[in-house]
Parts: structure tokens; sequence; C-alpha cells
């Protein structure tokens, strides 16, 4: 009984000591850092960190009586001395290690980290590959570059730059920065046209050497990415190298922000040479936290304490110790730190002394407080997202002008480019959208505030190589002269007026592309331009699909497509052009409408005009001889009823713009040459089996081949304008072609002197004419420009009458040969009124006639039987009766309606 007692006595005893000694606290807490003490960041970072362990242990709610003891390491700008640090930090049994700064040694020592469970979080290392899943223990609590490179894409889309020039360090955060920036640019469709890569320990002359060289390069856009530099050796070099004027446009990642930061304020030497830059700065949002340990730092400057200024990394470096401090406290609470041996060191451990070396047994638990870190710091709310970096707050845009930083924007993934901080847009809520991005003014390089155009023609001594076709035929439109050997045509000036307009020299050298015997392949002069055998291509070549997939077009500067060629004769040979102005639909109902009103009008005046009575076959011939007589106002036939009369003003109007319109119709037909082949459109073409020609070198061979699929045997290669002409006149049957498929510029130049051909139908293909550059070629947008503003001015049109016209420009008419016929459409409404309008009369006579004829049967209408016998009878006999009415009672009614028609006869009606 006594030991029932005793016994859960003894096992609550046992489960208070255990817990007390689970929970017991350690004395003592060692975390690493490792970084670069003399150095940009490094110098910040570690009065920082310092500053921030003195501020945890002198607080109570943070680890309840623990130390936390910090061991720094120097590396000194070496990835090999931090790996060896790296060790000897970690054999302090270490639970955290902050840093490194360099994100070269990040990635060795992170290996190190994931060995042996240490957590390796840095506040300096950006290099975007950091975040992969191969170094899970590390984390960020800084931005990573991925972030970085999208605000500098966002700033080179939003000023319309295509192509920039990136000088990086060669090292991982150089080109993984880099290539994070071309990745965000091809979103953009812009890219990194040129790369160049600096020593990690560059000097001046690999400075000069690197920016000589891209001076012999087009594009004029810069982007920086190097390591802090207190000197700003590019940008020196690049002043010497008259490098900073208004064509250059330079754009620096937050290395420059942080060097200017931690050296302000900074010499007017400095800051002369770095006028017109661009640059980011990671933004953190104003707390009083933060103006707070901004005096107290303003305070160490003056006693000597720190000598550098504080820059953005010496806040991250604050937040991360205070990150590690508050996952520490975490963890104590629920968990000992404890360390064991490692079982998997291979036997050479023994001899490098790898022994000592321990895992963290802790280290997964204190990764996942890590992730879980959320509390507010100096750079705002600190917590990191799911790729273990800290969450970006964004950046600001900076310009170096007259010795003075100026802020001229923010930048946000979620608000793009604002004049507000991304905390105060987040609270409005703003649009994110590109049409609201908005940046206050900025002066580039050489002082101007004009957007600069950041590519130019580089290099003098080589000007550009611009194939021209050398024709053998329509050599109007671009040919080389054989005496002056001077490339001229309507092609070529339009190049040379477009190149007026573009804001900056081209210089240029004309290559001729052919041997001028014949005309040569336009698809190999593309591709010379593709292959860089050319910089560009000029002349009458046809933006195609397959010529867009090699190279970029300009703005087309003359529309154009194929259309066909065949003989002609003129339509006053046909005996029967007369019925061509009306379509049958329209033909039909003018002459229902001429039979309409014959029938009408003998209704009408049967019973009141003599010339309208007589035998039937008389009234017949009357009846229609009047109606058809009334288009040539030669009818003997007067009208005599009201209604009648009013029957024919509108008969009479309708007939007016018939007859107009049909002799503006024939006028036209009878002036224009139309077709004298079966040959009605490329339908009919294709259909017919008959021999095509087509011009030599052009398109419209693989186009009737490859798209129509008309077979190469029955296509006909033309040399010139006088094998078109003889072709067309042999005919298909004699050795020639039935037809001439060509582009519609050709055709006119062709038909500006011939009289016996003309083109069928319509135009079947719709392009352009272009100029041929490079892929991703400034030029080429910038000659779209200048052709626009040609079209816009007038010019266009000026340089075409002055090849083209010179005796006088082909009429429209011969362009398209199809007659415009009259249909019925057009003039429905005017039939519509006619006919309403004479039906409306002719229901108003045989209604007045029945009332006469009721009123006249009204006193001889007996009671009749109500049998339905009686009714048929009696309605027969009222049918008969009218008619009867109708002749007895004609000579009365004629009587009435001339008395009606006479003023005179006043006596008589009274009578």
């Amino acid at each position: 009984m006594k030991l029932l007692v005793v016994l859960p006595l003894l096992i609550f005893i046992l489960v208070v000591f255990s817990s007390s000694v689970y929970c017991q606290r350690p004395a003592v807490v060692n975390i690493g850092a490792i970084f670069t003490f003399n150095s940009v960041i490094g110098r910040t970072a570690k009065v920082a960190m310092e500053a921030a362990v003195a501020d945890v242990n002198a607080d109570p709610t943070i680890l309840s009586g623990t130390e936390l003891k910090l061991s720094m390491k120097d590396v000194n700008c070496s990835v090999f001395m931090g790996s060896i640090e790296a060790f000897q930090v970690i054999e302090n049994e270490v639970v955290a290690i902050i840093g490194p700064q360099s994100s070269s040694t990040a990635h060795m020592i992170s290996q190190v980290a994931n060995g042996l469970k240490v957590p390796l979080i840095s506040y300096a290392a950006t290099d975007p590959t950091l975040s992969a899943l191969q170094f899970p223990y590390f984390l960020r609590s800084t931005q990573s570059d991925s972030y970085q490179m999208a605000a500098v894409a966002d700033f080179i889309d939003f000023y319309e730059w295509k192509e920039v020039i990136a000088i990086y360090v060669d090292d991982d955060y150089g080109r993984n920065g880099i290539f994070a920036l071309s990745s965000m640019l091809e979103k953009r469709m812009a890219k990194i046209s040129h790369k160049l890569p600096l020593p990690v320990q560059f000097d001046q002359n690999n400075i000069t050497d690197l920016l000589n060289k891209s001076k012999s390069l087009g594009p004029r856009v810069y982007v920086v990415h190097v390591n802090p530099d207190p000197g700003f050796r590019i940008f020196t070099t690049a002043q010497k190298l008259q490098m900073m004027t208004s064509n250059y446009v330079w754009l620096a990642t937050d290395w420059l922000s942080a060097t200017l930061d931690s050296f302000s304020p900074m010499s007017q030497t400095s800051l002369h040479n770095l006028q017109g830059v661009v640059g980011l700065r990671q933004h953190t949002p104003e707390s009083v936290l933060k103006k707070a340990f901004l005096s107290r730092w303003t305070k160490m400057q003056q006693k000597g304490l720190v000598s550098s200024g504080l820059n953005i990394y010496g806040l991250y470096a604050y937040d991360t110790v205070w990150a590690v401090a508050r996952s520490i406290d975490k963890f104590i609470d629920e968990n000992n730190i404890t360390f064991s041996f490692s079982d998997e060191l291979p036997e050479t451990a023994t001899r490098l002394q790898l022994e000592k070396l321990k895992v963290f047994d802790g280290g997964a638990f204190l990764l996942r407080k890590l992730l879980e870190t959320n509390f507010t710091g100096l750079t705002g709310q600190v917590h990191f997202n799911q790729d273990r970096n800290i969450a970006s707050g964004g950046y600001e845009v900076i310009n170096i002008d007259r010795m003075e930083i100026h802020r001229v924007g923010y930048w946000s993934n979620d608000s793009g480019f604002s004049v507000s901080p991304p905390e105060t847009l987040k609270r409005k809520k703003n649009s994110d959208s590109q049409l609201n991005w908005k940046l206050q003014n900025i002066t580039w390089p050489g002082g101007e505030t004009e957007r600069p155009r950041g590519w130019v023609i580089a290099d003098d001594e080589r000007p550009l190589r611009i194939g021209v076709p050398r024709r053998a035929s329509f050599v109007d439109f671009v040919t080389e002269d054989h005496n002056s050997h001077k490339i001229q045509g309507y092609c070529i000036d339009i190049f040379l007026e477009a190149r007026k307009l573009v804001p900056y020299d081209v210089p240029y050298k004309f290559v001729p592309f052919g041997d001028g015997l014949f005309n040569p392949s336009y698809d190999g002069l593309v591709k010379m331009v593709a292959n860089n055998v050319f910089d560009a291509a000029v002349g009458d070549i046809t933006i195609i699909t397959n010529r867009t997939r090699i190279v970029d077009f300009s703005q087309p500067y003359v529309s154009t497509g194929l259309v066909i060629v065949a003989p002609i004769s003129n339509q006053k040979s046909s005996a029967w052009v007369f019925l061509r102005p009306f379509t049958v639909e329209m033909w039909c109902v003018t002459a229902a409408a001429f039979v309409l009103i014959a029938v009408v009008i003998w209704i009408l005046e049967h019973r009141v005009n003599d010339a309208f009575r007589g035998p039937p076959k008389r009234q017949l011939v009357t009846m229609f001889m009047f109606s058809f007589s009334t288009l040539f106002k030669t009818n003997q036939e007067d009208t005599i009823s009201p209604l009648g009369r009013f029957v024919m003003v509108v008969w009479l109007f309708l007939l007016m713009v018939i007859t107009s319109s049909y002799t503006a119709s024939l006028s036209s037909i009878l002036t224009v040459q139309q077709l004298s082949t079966s040959i009605k459109g490329i339908d009919s073409l294709i259909a017919s089996n008959w021999p095509i020609g087509y011009q030599e070198g052009s398109f419209a061979y693989s186009y009737l081949s490859d798209s129509l699929h008309i077979p190469q045997s029955r296509l006909i290669s033309l040399g010139s304008q006088e094998a078109y002409g003889r072709a067309l006149r042999q005919g298909p049957r004699n050795g020639g072609v039935a037809a001439i498929v060509d582009e519609l510029p050709f055709v006119e130049i062709f038909l500006s002197n011939q009289t016996e051909f003309g083109i069928i139908g319509r135009q079947f293909t719709r392009n352009g004419w272009g100029f041929a550059f490079q892929r991703d070629s400034p030029l080429a947008v910038d000659m779209s420009t200048a052709i626009l503003k040609l079209s816009e001015n007038g010019m266009l049109q000026k340089l075409h009458d002055k090849w083209f016209c010179k005796e006088g420009c082909p009429e429209s008419e011969r362009r398209h040969s199809e007659s415009h016929r009259l249909h019925l459409i057009s003039f429905w409404g005017l039939y519509l009124l006619c006919g309403t309008i004479t039906l409306t009369a002719l229901i108003l006579f045989l209604l007045r006639m029945v009332r006469q004829f009721v009123r006249y049967k009204q006193p001889q209408n007996p009671n009749s039987p109500s049998s339905s016998i009686a009714s048929r009878t009696r309605c027969s006999q009222v049918i008969f009766s009218f008619f009867d009415f109708i002749d007895e009672k004609e000579e009365a009614i004629k009587k009435m309606f001339t008395q009606c028609d006479n003023p005179h006869a006043s006596s008589t009606r009274s009578a």
C-alpha cells in the first residue's frame, strides 16, 4: 500500500527534475561572422553587428539572461581564406554564421554549412544562384540580384532602349547577376548585346582597354555591376575617354549607392566624374527605429568610433543579428544546444585535423525558426520569402547631378516606377500598369535632360555595308550607272531622304549585289544581311514571312502586292456593251416598272381619256407605247386624270435618275479597256493550265510554286519589260504565256507605255517594300520612324512622281479594269417610292369606283331571300351589274372629269 503511494510521488519528482534540466538555458550562445573587415561593406557591417549584439545582450526580453557571443573572422577578400576561417569559426561550436558578404565565398561555405547543419545567413551576398535548393542552410537577409536586375530591366524598358553593354566583375556575383539581367531583358524584348568582364582584382589598365573596346560598338547604354569601388575607377576612366557625354547612358547597380553612402559627403572630384549616372539603392521605409539608429551612428562618427558612413548593408547586418537572436531565443525554449561528431568524415579527416568539427544537432530546427522570423527592424518588416531571401521593400532610383545625389523615384515589383514610396502605393492600391509609371526628370551625362538615344554608329572608319541589287530590268527602282558606277533609283532616293531624318550620322557604303546581266536573287541578298556580309540591304525588297525570320525590316515605304497582267481589248468592239451598266436584276426590275406604269396609267386614263380607248389591240399598243415613250419624252398621249398625272410626276423623276446613272456608267465603260481573255483572276489562271510568266529573281516564283502549288513547268522566267511584251503577244499557244504575275509597281512601269495589256482583277497578296537590317538593329526602328515622317510630309509621293510620272501617271482605271456596274441596291429606295405611290393611286381609283357603283345601285336594291343560293345569285348579279355600270356610265364620267378640268364649265356643273 505504501509502495502505491510512494511510486507516483517519485514519478512526479522525476518529471519535474527532468523538465527543469531540459529548460535550463545556456549561459552563452556562440554565433560567427565571416566577412572582409577593410571593405566598403565590411567597415559598416562590423560596427553595426557589434552594436546589435550589445543591444541584444542589454535587452532582458531576448534570450532571458543568455549571452550572445559573436566571433568575427576577416577573410580579406579571399575565397580561400574564407573557407579556412569558416572551419575555425565552426570549431567554436557556433549555432549560426552571419555572412559572408562575398557571393563566391558564400558558395564555398554553404557546402560546409550543409554538411555541419549550421544555418548561414548573409546580409550582402546577392548572387541569385545562392537561392537554389543546393544550399538549404543558406538564407539571405538582403535582396537577391534577380530582384535588382528586374528593376534595371524595367528601367531600360521604361526608356525604350533595346540593347545594352554589361560591364561586370568576372566572379559568381558578377556573372550570375548579369545572367539574371539578360533573362529579365529578354522578357521585355531587349538584350545585352555585349558582355565585358573585368578581373576580380582589376586595375586601371583593364578598365581602359575594356572601355576603348566598347567604343567600337553601337550600343551606348552601359550597366555596371561590380564590387563597391571607392575610387569609382570605371567612371573616372570613362570621363578621361570622353565617354560621359550626352550620347552615353550609365546605369549602376546598388554597389554605387553603398559606396556613396559609406563615404558621404563625397569629394567634389568624385561627384563630378559621376555626373549623369543613374543608380539603385535598396529602399527601407522611414521609421522611429531607423532614425534613432542613424542619430546614434552620427554620434559614433563624431566620437571617432566609426570611420565610415552608414550604408544599407549596415542596416541589414544589424537586423540579421537580431533575427538570429530571436530565433535562438525560440530555439532554446524548446531544445538544448548540442553538437555531435559526424560519422560521414573520411579517414583522411584525422590527418587534416577535421575530427574537431561537430554537427549541430538542432541545425534543422533553428533553420526553421529563422525562416519563421517576422519582426520590425531598421530595414522594415523582417521576414523571409519562399526562396529564403528577405522580403523586398523595393529600390530607390538615384541620379547624380551638379555634385549632388538626387532621388528621382522608387521601384517595386508590385507597382513599378513611381515618385511615391512602395509602402504608400500599397495603401493606395495603385495600378501597376506601365502606363502609370513615373519618374522625376533625370539629368543624363553631359547635363542633358532629354532621353539619350542609347545607340550610335560607333566607328566612322567602317561605314555600314549596304547591299543593293544590281538590276538588269526595271532599273528605275535601283541600278548602278555603268559610267560613273553611282547607285541611283527610286529606292535609293527614299533611303537617302530617310537618312537625313535620322538624328545621328549614318556613314554607309553601297555594295552592288549581282552581275547586272540578270536580276539577282533577293532571298540571297537578305541572307547575306543575316550572315553579316552586309549590315543592311536597300532596294525593292519585298517583306515576306521567310525573310522576316532572319532579318529585321523597316516600315514599308511602298504598299504592293502580286497582280495578273494579260492582253486586253477595247470594250467598244463589243456589240452588247450597252447592257453592261445594269446588272441583270436591275434590267428586270426596270422592265417590270415600265409594264406596271403602262397598266396603271391605262386603268386611270381609260375611263376619261379618248387616247386610251378603242379596240383592244389599239389600247394594248397605246398602253405600252405610252410607257416606253416616256423614256424619251416623246409620248403623244396626255394624261387627264389627277391620279394619272401624279403617278407620271413620280415616274418621270425615277426615269431622270436612272437614265443619268446609265449614261454615266456607259461612258465610263466605253472609255476603260476590258479584258479580252477568259482569265478573270488567280483562280481561273491556276485552273487554265497555261504558262505563267514571272519576273526573274522575284519572290513571285516561290509564292506561285510553294503557296499556290502551280507546277514549275508552267512557270516561265522573264528578265525584262521587252520579254514581258513578247511573251504576252505570242500567247500560250505560240510559246508565250497567258498572263504574267508580278508586283504592282513593276506592272505599273510596264503598262505606262503599253496599251494592249492590262491588269486582271485586283492584287491577290498584300505586301510592302522595306529596307532589311540585321536582327535587333536599332537603325531599323529609326529608319522606320524616318519613313513615317516622309509619308506625313508628302516626300514619298514626290519621289514617286519624280521617277514614275515623267509622262503622266497611269490613270486609276488602268489599275483596276473591273467596271463599276449599277446594282439594284443603289436604287431600291427610289423604286419602292415609285411603286408605293403608283399602287396607292390605283387603290384610290378602285375605291372611288366601288363607292360610285354602290351609290348607283342603292335605290334599286330590293330585299332578297336569305338562302345561300339566292345570295350567290345576288352576288353574281352585283358583279355583272358593276361592269354594266362601268360601260353605261363611262361617257358620263368622262364628261364629269372634263368639266372638272375646264374652269369655264361652271354652269354645266350646276345643271
